[in-house]
């Protein structure tokens, strides 16, 4: 069995593979302070509850975007899986696909890997938005290259840097206001308003601008926790796929296992 770690800003996300069969998949909060011994001792538990034995991880694979997690990622792989983890970046790893950015060094593991597995699912060429602490637009051609594309701030960081830098506005979830008005008549209305509708319109200008760009018909998918809340809002979206990060991961392993 496979073990595939997604690491990143705000989750750890841990998914076992049997073969092409996922097993299963764990949350946790991504925290510096976090020890490798604190996240082997949870996730041993989870998976015995589910009836996956440690012994049964043969291989880990880790996508990572916060290298101070890395040592006890490795040490949790090392320490509980008697396997040394591939990490995506490490030199002797072939992802099948060219980088097409002025330095290939500084794409992101997670954006590397949504890239690939939205290649290896829908053809191309491809917009791939993934909503996370940061929400990226990724843009992938039809052969499957990596062409680069636009980093935004998640709505949920935006919702908490609106909170934290101003001295009357309040803390909120985002949700859809659906058929509210747009012109809020009390603060709450009015920030859900603004910080939702802003945002689909961050999405239908990106998406729009990326393909005048491209001068080409392009297929949008849209993955990470928040992506159906979006989704059900705008028709640029044609597809959400919540697993797109560790289909990668997967197909990653396969292509290096052979």
């Amino acid at each position: 069995m496979l073990l595939a770690i997604d690491c990143g800003n705000t989750n750890v996300v841990f998914a076992v593979y049997d073969g092409d069969i996922l097993k299963g998949q764990w949350r946790a909060a991504t925290k510096t302070d976090r020890t490798s011994d604190e996240y082997g001792v949870w996730l041993t538990q989870l998976l015995e509850r589910d009836g996956i034995k440690s012994a049964d991880i043969k291989a880990c694979i880790v996508a990572s975007v916060v290298p101070g997690k890395n040592f006890d990622l490795k040490k949790l792989c090392e320490n509980y899986f008697q396997c040394t983890p591939r990490f995506i970046g490490d030199a002797d790893l072939d992802l099948g696909t060219v980088v097409r950015l002025d330095n290939p060094r500084e794409a992101g593991a997670d954006r590397l890997i949504n890239a690939i597995a939205a290649h290896a699912t829908y053809s191309g060429p491809l917009i791939v938005i993934d909503f996370g602490t940061a929400t990226t637009f990724d843009v992938v051609d039809k052969s499957g290259a990596y062409c680069g594309g636009c980093i935004a701030p998640g709505i949920n960081l935006s919702m908490e840097a609106l909170h934290m830098a101003t001295a009357q506005l309040p803390r909120l979830p985002v949700v859809n206001p659906g058929n509210a008005p747009v012109i809020g008549t009390t603060t709450i209305a009015a920030m859900t308003s603004g910080v939702f509708w802003g945002y689909i319109g961050l999405i239908e200008g990106l998406v729009s601008r990326i393909k005048a760009e491209r001068n080409e018909p392009m297929i949008v998918i849209a993955t990470g926790g928040l992506a159906p809340l979006f989704a059900e809002a705008t028709k640029v979206i044609e597809h959400i796929d919540p697993d797109l990060t560790l289909r990668g991961l997967h197909q990653v392993h396969k292509r290096n296992s052979n």
